[in-house]
């Protein structure tokens, strides 16, 4: 039905006696200047009625009632002794008829649904449509609001009424949720029950400000050598993982979240537009390892609508500040901002924002930053937890200077190249040390990754110039045979296998030991086994050096010597 504003239309479950319609002419004159109304009977009402004015609702049925009480009660504040709170409020609660906007959809399609008549509505809101789809405001015009759909838009009629929620976007939150899989909502999919929290937080929030953190100043280890040892990460800080598709991105950060097993990390990762059966298979394996039990997997898979995955790294984001407020330490996987900023610019399109750079709308760097910047390093007056960001990002032909990865590389405070040569050369993780830099991890790394490491990049640097130089040259002399077959060591040094994680003191091991020459004279076939035998030997022989390295972060002349002559017997018995 066409609804004007000088229309009225009562709904009730019994026509109104003369008096009560007198009354209510009289309240329709004042109020909207309007003579009559139109009656419709709605058996569903009992006890009261429904007077729609134009875009306005008056809500004097029982539902209407207790929902005015109960935001009366809310008013009044405290969680505390609700007794006498609730004697009190029933001796000072006066019912009225309260007006309730109410909109109409003007049009429907690709997951947005414009509405217009809710003119007091605010960015961010959520909208609840007639048929139970809800919708959060994001764009706001003169006459009509820009809502994205959080259901299949199917079930959005053109005409529909559309009501305010009086809430902002946001989600549950609460311990309950370590260990579960959730959407970008907070609801469970992984069919293990209903999640029961009270706290409900915004999904946007303000960064901390300065003053309420500290510098990064404990490492975040990720049990892998070639990052632990050149591009260390600290509590705290957000490091870009990038790279062309398929060269191992997902596998870093899933070996970090696995390496954080009894070290008090809680782990978040967050899926954005991945197929469901990528989603399932790192589920398993995070079970497999244990990792499950300090981890929550926030999924919005390719067949969700393009509005959830939008949403999703700030629903994870939020259930991350939670734990950070409680002082815990929070480690964050959005894999990956690609796939969120292509859904970000179906949705501004769709609304009619300008394109700018590669199709992108102009604010789509105040996207990402408003979301990274969340990651922080408070300070000890603010409970001392922290958040750090592992943001992963997909090049094209190995682009950085595409639109979003300059993005995000200006955002973070470094990037993890993934390199698609080297992965298919064989060298995993396909890092590329020369474009690789960690801005202030170096400041968090233990000293004794930091002694052990000594030259390992200038080295390597030194090896990969020398070999594209080699590779125009003839006969090689005795020395720079020797520093190429040194090179080539460091490079078998940096392999690793996928989801094994070093501890502290095996790296520290690894490294000691291959710098030192060592493992020159070692085959590369036999240099994981070779390498293998020397830990084990030091872990059997001398634990009490490995409790120093992991626990005290000690690394001593003494020790340097021990790990060394413990290797080069371990060397000498296996040729």
């Amino acid at each position: 039905m066409d609804i004007s504003e000088n229309k009225a239309i009562l709904y009730s479950d019994k026509t109104p006696s003369d008096t009560q319609r007198e009354r209510l002419l009289a309240f329709l004159r004042s109020k909207h200047n309007v003579d009559d109304y139109d009656f419709i009977e709605d058996l569903s009402i009992k006890d009261g009625f429904k007077l729609m004015v134009g875009d306005e609702v008056y809500d004097w049925t029982n539902e209407g009632r207790l929902r005015q009480l109960k935001n009366f009660i809310e008013t009044l504040g405290g969680k505390e002794n609700y007794v006498p709170l609730l004697r009190g409020a029933v001796n000072k609660w006066k019912p009225d008829a309260v007006v309730e906007e109410i909109g109409r959809v003007t049009r429907v399609g690709d997951g947005i649904a414009a509405v217009s008549g809710l003119d007091s509505a605010e960015y961010g809101e959520i909208l609840l449509f007639e048929n139970g789809v809800k919708g959060m405001a994001l764009d706001l015009k003169e006459n009509e609001i820009g809502c994205v759909l959080f259901d299949r838009d199917q079930d959005v009629m053109q005409g529909s009424t559309v009501s305010r929620s009086g809430k902002v976007a946001g989600m549950p939150v609460g311990e309950e949720f370590i260990g579960r899989v959730i959407d970008a909502l907070g609801n469970p999919i992984d069919e293990k029950g209903e999640i029961k929290v009270e706290k409900y937080f915004p999904i946007e929030h303000h960064a901390p400000g300065i003053i309420d953190r500290q510098s990064v100043n404990t490492p975040l280890e990720t049990g892998i050598l070639a990052i632990d040892s050149m591009f260390p990460i600290g509590r705290g800080q957000r490091e870009l993982i990038i790279g062309d598709r398929q060269t191992g991105k997902t596998s870093i950060a899933i070996d970090t979240i696995l390496n954080q097993n009894g070290k008090g990390v809680i782990c978040i990762y967050v899926a954005i537009g991945q197929k469901a059966s990528s989603v399932s298979g790192i589920v398993n394996t995070l079970e497999k390892y244990g990792a499950m039990n300090y981890t929550t997997v926030v999924s919005s898979t390719a067949s969700d609508p393009s509005p959830l995955q939008y949403i999703a790294p700030y629903s994870g984001c939020t259930l991350a500040e939670y734990f950070m407020n409680l002082g815990h330490d929070v480690l964050i996987v959005y894999d990956d901002l690609s796939k969120h900023a292509v859904a970000y610019r179906s949705l501004s399109l769709i609304l009619g924002r300008k394109p700018g750079r590669e199709a992108y709308p102009g604010d789509i760097f105040y996207l990402h930053s408003r979301l990274l910047e969340r990651s922080a390093n408070m300070a000890d007056n603010r409970g001392g937890g922290s958040i750090t960001a592992l943001p992963i990002v997909e090049t094209q032909a190995g682009d950085v200077s595409a639109y979003i990865p300059t993005n995000v590389i200006s955002i973070t405070d470094g990037q993890l190249y993934l390199e698609s040569d080297l992965f298919f050369s064989g060298q995993r993780p396909a890092i590329n040390v020369g474009l690789s830099v960690s801005r202030v991890g170096g400041n968090a790394q233990s000293k004794a990754v930091k002694s052990a490491s000594g030259s390992l990049r200038l080295d390597l640097a030194q090896y990969r110039e020398l070999a594209a130089f080699m590779q125009f040259a003839g006969d090689l002399d005795e020395n720079t045979k020797k520093q190429l077959d040194y090179g080539s060591c460091l490079m078998r040094m940096l392999r690793q296998k996928q989801h094994m994680p070093y501890s502290r003191h095996r790296i520290i091991i690894i490294l000691i030991v291959t710098l030192s020459h060592l493992m020159s004279a070692v085959k590369d076939e036999d240099y994981e086994e070779v390498i293998s035998l020397i830990c084990t030997d030091i872990e059997r022989n001398y634990l009490q050096v490995c409790h120093s390295i992991n626990e005290e972060g000690k690394l001593t002349e003494e020790m340097k010597k021990t790990i060394l002559s413990s290797a080069a017997e371990t060397i000498k018995n296996y040729g």
